[in-house]
């Protein structure tokens, strides 16, 4: 996968699905230290149900992992640089596919994936309409993302710290952008992730992808 437009290009691979109307708003689904699992595809299948062009690039280039140390690993070996430019790439080829809606594409990220996401917002404000974060927060400045955010957090988190939302979340309300953070009482990380038996939770994994859904239809349907 390659694309012209974008700010910095490297080839990389992905997994793409379409709704079956054939056209509609892109997504771009950006996956956590666990790689593009089936979980992942599964869950761009369901936003192609739902009418959205899904996108989700491989930022491990085929390697995933089943256990919290193996993709501590993988999170360790990544190649940062690599990793950036094909988020940005994935972003404008995304955009650029004649499936694709014209305008700004959303983006729905997973811990890591979240953090990816958000500094996506910020590096590309041309390209991002709408950002969902699950789990995951970012400390880089957000004041040029022109992106309205949508962030779902677990009440107990082993990984992101309550300080590190609320910062997140009072920043993005204090240089102006619209906001929607929920938190899911009885939740930890990963509870979104139905492959992650220990952490999931279905309630709140429903609520979460109810929410998702309707806050993109609001910000890509066009």
């Amino acid at each position: 996968m390659t694309d012209d437009s974008a700010p910095r290009r490297r080839a990389g691979s992905a997994y793409v699905v379409a709704p079956d109307a054939g056209t509609g708003p892109g997504v771009l689904v950006l996956h956590s230290w666990w790689g593009l699992t089936t979980f992942v595809r599964q869950w761009c299948d369901r936003l192609a149900d739902e009418g959205f062009v899904a996108l989700a690039p491989d930022l491990y280039a085929g390697e995933s992992a089943d256990r919290p140390d193996e993709a501590e690993q993988l999170l360790a070996q990544m190649d940062v640089d690599r990793a950036a430019d094909l988020v940005l790439s994935s972003a404008g080829a995304l955009r650029d596919l004649p499936i694709t809606d014209d305008g700004p594409i959303g983006v729905v990220g997973f811990s890591m994936g979240a953090s990816w996401g958000l500094w996506l917002a910020a590096r590309a404000p041309e390209h991002v309409g709408a950002s969902v974060a699950y789990y995951g927060t970012q400390g880089i400045p957000l004041d040029d993302a022109t992106s309205a955010f949508l962030g779902h957090f677990a009440e107990r988190d082993e990984l992101v710290s309550d300080d590190e939302v609320v910062e997140l979340e009072a920043h993005l309300h204090l240089v102006g952008k619209a906001v929607e953070f929920h938190r899911y009482a009885g939740t930890g990380h990963w509870f979104a992730e139905e492959d992650r038996p220990a952490a999931y939770d279905p309630g709140a994994a429903a609520l979460a992808w109810e929410r998702t859904v309707r806050f993109l239809r609001h910000h890509l349907d066009r």
